[in-house]
Formats: structure tokens, sequence, C-alpha cells
């Protein structure tokens, strides 16, 4: 795996596209700089690695926008050390945005096959968030508390299970809709904790499925 001038100049050119769309956080804008998205992606699609745009990576899942990883990201407001739970594992490039950001990063996939491939793919480019094979709406109960809560596929409505997780005073962030157009919302626990959430505007993602671990 080569990651070129041509590469690097290319992820420069997507920082400015981020910018552009209203993106601030200096932090995720140097996380995603310096992350080589195209190792991500099927060679298929590998030349268009830096269009800000989402793109196949089998199990019917998709590596998202690089806006939408930007976006999510920023409303996280990620600190050196926070506890992340990141519901949809995928491709894994969330993820090494969240490690690059600092975060200690639990991530649970539900597709065997996309668990198996980012599992052995991820330690080759030197990145080892703490990955786990299961259901995401169940969260992982086991290391709770966490600080930050991401989900990356769309859910009908926000899991009891993964709000219980959420540390007083955490974020959580998660598409929520029924249909394949999603609001993005972000949740924060008070210190009471009482819940205070707000909406981001709408986002495409895939569903995030109930009860759901795929062993095929």
């Amino acid at each position: 795996m080569i990651d070129s001038y041509k590469h690097k100049g290319l992820r420069k050119q997507l920082i400015e596209t981020l910018k552009s769309k209203g993106i601030s956080d200096e932090n995720v804008l140097r996380a995603i700089e310096k992350i080589p998205r195209h190792f991500f992606l099927d060679s298929t699609f590998q030349n268009h690695a830096y269009e800000d745009k989402a793109f196949p990576i089998g199990s019917g899942q998709t590596i998202s926008q690089p806006y939408t990883v930007a976006f999510q990201s920023e409303l996280l407001q990620i600190k050196k050390r926070d506890k992340v739970l990141e519901v949809g594992t995928g491709s894994g490039y969330q993820a090494c945005v969240l490690l690059e950001l600092g975060a200690i990063v639990y991530t649970i996939e539900r597709q065997r096959n996309l668990f198996m491939k980012t599992k052995n793919f991820l330690p080759s480019i030197a990145y080892q968030p703490k990955m786990f094979f299961g259901d995401g709406y169940k969260g992982l109960p086991a290391f709770a508390p966490f600080d930050k809560i991401i989900v990356t596929a769309g859910a009908p409505d926000i899991p009891d299970m993964l709000l219980e997780q959420l540390k007083p005073g955490g974020i959580m962030v998660i598409p929520v809709g029924a249909s394949d157009v999603q609001h993005m919302i972000s949740i924060t626990k008070n210190l009471q904790g009482e819940i205070i959430r707000r909406e981001h505007g709408t986002f495409r993602f895939v569903p995030l499925l109930e009860n759901k671990a795929d062993d095929k």
C-alpha cells in the first residue's frame, strides 16, 4: 500500500472542500488529512477516494462520505483519552479518525465478514481500536460507561441500552429516522442524567438493525 505525494495532495484538497462545507474543528481536519482513505476502498474506487462521496465496501455497507465523518466527529467534541463506543465499525475509517483525535475506541460490527476483514486490516496500517463482533443496538455494557457514543447507521429510534451506557456529561451522535433519510441527532446527558437532544440536518445511512449479528 502506497501513500504517495499525489494522495497527500488530494487529501489537502479534500480538507479545503470540508472547510467550505462548514467543518471548522482543526483537530478533525488534521485527522482526516493524515489518514489514507484510499487504503479503505476496493481498487475499483481508489481513484475516487478523495471525492466527498460514500462508496460500497461489501456486505451491503458503505464507507461514509468524508463530510459525514467530519460532521459526526466534530459533534462528538472528542478530548484526549475519551472512551468512545462506535456502533458500526464498517471499513474502520471512522474509528481511525477517532483514534487520531486521541480517543480510546471500542467499536462493534454486526457483519462477520466485514468484522474479520477490518480486524485484520487495521493493525496493518498501525491502528488498533478494541473491536467486537455483535449487535450494536445492545452496545457493550461490560465496558460501559462511555464518554462518547457514535452510531454510524440509521436507527429508527434511539436505543435505550445505548443511552444507559452514556456517562453523565457525555455526548451521543446518532442518525435517527425510519426512512432512507435520517436526522442527525446529538444527545447530551447532563450530570443529573437528564437528556438534551439537538437536531443537525438530514443525512443518509444504511440501516441499524436490532437483534442482528450476521455470521455469514
